[in-house]
């Protein structure tokens, strides 16, 4: 198989929280806000979403958001992120530099699993879930991996979610200037039901970017 199809996606952003938010920043209209801004997940116990932050927030949202809109039911889940929940990691690694210890608490939900988890959890999802980090960067070689199920007649169907927050203000000119906040999620599948068809063969996605990948299946 040299290409699978994908549905519409559901995201979210900063600034960017309804669909025509969304066809406003495919015609250039609108941007991504670069804030801490995160969605309520008012469909959530307070108790559950108290202590999340903006990457855990916005990929709760998009699962919840696409199994919503495409009713796929309880399927596998392939998460992938850049830097994963980072502000947390700054946390923990200035206690680590300024004090020389960490107290068990700043460990929780820091793993890099932890987004896709609590979607699973919030969502009620049991199929299972993996997370990806894009080796040296590179989006397509994680869109291929998350595909793998799908592409290997494994599993007719797979929700793809992507997304990662806003880096902290502390980390300076280390901080990466194109990419920005936020999270989205769509249902990739071997049968041609979908809005989106998606070439995998390694040439045509090696210059795949997340927003590239973004603006193909919005469209």
């Amino acid at each position: 198989m040299n290409k699978i199809f994908a549905s519409r996606p559901c995201c979210w952003a900063p600034g960017l929280e309804t669909p025509s938010d969304w066809q406003e920043w495919l015609s250039g209209n609108k941007g991504i806000e670069n804030t801490e801004d995160a969605p309520s997940l008012s469909f959530t116990s307070p108790l559950f979403r108290r202590r999340l932050g903006q990457l855990c927030r916005m990929t709760v949202q998009v699962v919840h958001d696409i199994l919503e809109q495409t009713g796929c039911g309880d399927i596998k889940q392939v998460f992938i992120s850049k830097r994963g929940d980072i502000k947390r990691e700054f946390t923990v690694n200035k206690t680590l530099i300024e004090d020389n210890t960490v107290l068990p608490a700043a460990f929780s939900l820091s793993v890099f699993n932890a987004p896709i988890a609590l979607a699973s959890i919030a969502c009620n999802l049991k199929s299972g879930y993996s997370a990806i980090f894009p080796s040296n960067g590179i989006f397509s070689s994680a869109v291929l991996a998350a595909a793998a199920p799908v592409l290997s007649g494994h599993e007719d169907k797979i929700i793809l979610v992507y997304g990662d927050e806003a880096v902290p203000v502390e980390y300076g000119k280390l901080s990466p200037e194109d990419e920005f906040p936020m999270a989205f999620a769509t249902v990739l599948s071997a049968k041609e039901d979908s809005v989106c068809t998606i070439p995998t063969a390694p040439d045509t996605l090696q210059d795949c970017t997340v927003e590239s990948f973004l603006r193909h299946i919005l469209k």
